[in-house]
């Protein structure tokens, strides 16, 4: 085969037939068999292959749903299965799961959550999606879900079903076969629960307000958004090494990484609207077990006046105490609450139960007075909406990352042992033997290898189109 692999993108692209499509992907793989391209060209190559086949795809869907008539595709919007060489790649539309009536929800399990959100990949993939949605923006976009009195759920018949299933249908998230009938059974709840998960919703499969709201972002807005974040992602990748933690600040979100594998996730809860979390490049140096913590003066000013001119055994009830910047230590009485004096001095929560940090500190370089933390309201990490901080993160299960921090860098540190310093109550600092990059960032879309396309809500406004999911129009943000 003498065909350049340039000659071969070329002729994938401008074929029409989805037969010519296949046979694109088959010469590609011949390629890879003779290794005759390197990886970053394959990369390439298949992204540009999937981004065709995905917008085809995506072509076909819309057709189908504004023209009401089934086409002879197959479930995923290709060519019947049959119709393919046998043993050779497949790709499927957008989210990459073949409907299944008995198989349920066992689709969502394509997800691959063992790799990172970001690599050095994902611009390519980005590209693939991009030129997706730009086809089915061109064909009209998707309809908008009415909403009603009561949510969707499985076993529900009503008319909201059909508008419910074409929207679906028409980003990957359904496949055509499922017909447009008001009934909203497994096939739809399935779909429902994957387009869930793709927006960080929890997939419970029920088409409530946030399901909705995220359903009727537009086909455009969601352009844009890919548009955007695919400059974030271009500028981010490059920075990621073979270890580093990244916290996704609209995701609410934590990956530690090790050579492109992810160890462990986390729920995180990030900063309020008013009080963002701060994008931040550095690198985690040491953890504080069992930690003082000193109240940062802006928490001083808008939380802890606030609350002693409500109650002012409120500091011996949190177990504070009150300094100068000389150490001589003060009694609450000697502070005028219905001024900003407070902000003078220094505010320190003794170790133990109701910390603020909890039983555990993340320390990194960075001029925000940011840092990573446990926390005693560990409930905040089953809602939803996780944006509650005064700009720190807080970590589930952060017991797991210290002890991937601590056993990566540093000798004899592993899990009982860190379970034993958080038991002794003692205060305890560990500088690690060597740092590890830590990536606070703000991504609300990416795609991945598999064709699934991710978006979360814009909760600090900085896309600038509206899929913030609540009412920060007004936040100017710099």
């Amino acid at each position: 085969m003498n065909a350049p692999a340039g000659d071969v993108v070329t002729k994938s692209l401008e074929t029409i037939g989805y037969a010519g499509l296949v046979a694109g992907i088959k010469e590609i793989g011949e390629l890879f068999v003779l290794s005759q391209i390197d990886q970053t060209r394959r990369s390439r190559l298949i992204s540009l292959l999937c981004g065709a086949a995905l917008a085809m795809s995506a072509g076909a869907a819309v057709a189908q749903v504004n023209s009401g008539v089934p086409n002879s595709l197959g479930n995923d919007g290709f060519a019947p299965a049959a119709e393919l060489p046998s043993g050779q790649l497949q790709f499927v539309d957008g989210t990459e799961w073949q409907d299944s009536f008995d198989r349920g929800s066992g689709k969502l399990a394509k997800l691959d959550f063992q790799k990172p959100s970001i690599t050095l990949e994902t611009a390519d993939y980005l590209r693939g999606a991009i030129y997706k949605y730009q086809q089915i923006v061109v064909n009209g976009g998707w309809p908008q879900v009415p909403g009603g009195t009561k949510a969707m759920r499985m076993g529900m018949r009503h008319d909201n079903v059909i508008a419910l299933r074409q929207r679906l249908m028409v980003s990957g998230d359904l496949a055509q076969s499922a017909g447009l009938s008001n009934t909203f059974d497994s096939y739809v709840d399935s779909a429902v629960r994957a387009f869930q998960l793709r927006h960080g919703l929890t997939p419970d499969g029920v088409v409530g307000q946030d399901t909705l709201d995220a359903l009727n972002v537009s086909a455009d807005a969601r352009l844009r958004q890919l548009q955007t974040n695919l400059e974030r992602v271009e500028e981010l990748a490059p920075k990621l090494k073979d270890r580093y933690v990244m916290v996704n600040i609209p995701g609410a979100s934590i990956e530690a990484v090790d050579h492109g594998q992810v160890r462990s996730r986390h729920t995180a809860v990030v900063g309020k609207i008013d009080r963002q979390t701060p994008i931040v490049n550095s690198a985690i140096h040491e953890l504080n077990f069992n930690p003082y913590w000193t109240v940062p003066v802006s928490i001083i000013r808008k939380d802890l006046i606030p609350r002693m001119q409500e109650n002012p055994n409120y500091l011996a009830e949190n177990r504070i105490r009150i300094f100068d910047w000389h150490g001589n230590e003060l009694q609450w009485q000697d502070i005028d609450w219905g001024t900003d004096e407070a902000t003078q001095y220094r505010f320190t929560q003794e170790p133990g139960d109701g910390n603020s940090m909890g039983t555990m500190r993340i320390n990194f370089h960075n001029t925000h007075q940011v840092y990573l933390h446990d926390t005693p309201e560990q409930s905040l990490f089953g809602s939803g909406y996780r944006f509650h901080s005064s700009g720190c993160v807080r970590v589930q299960n952060v017991r797991e990352l210290a002890t991937w921090l601590l056993s990566s860098t540093t000798p004899e540190w592993d899990r009982s042992r860190v379970d034993d310093a958080i038991r002794s109550g003692e205060r305890l600092d560990v500088r690690m033997k060597s740092k590890i990059p830590l990536h606070m960032a703000y991504i609300t879309a990416w795609a991945q290898a598999d064709g699934v396309v991710h978006f979360r809500g814009d909760i600090y406004n900085r896309d600038g189109i509206g899929t913030g999911g609540t009412d920060t129009a007004a936040i100017n943000v710099n």
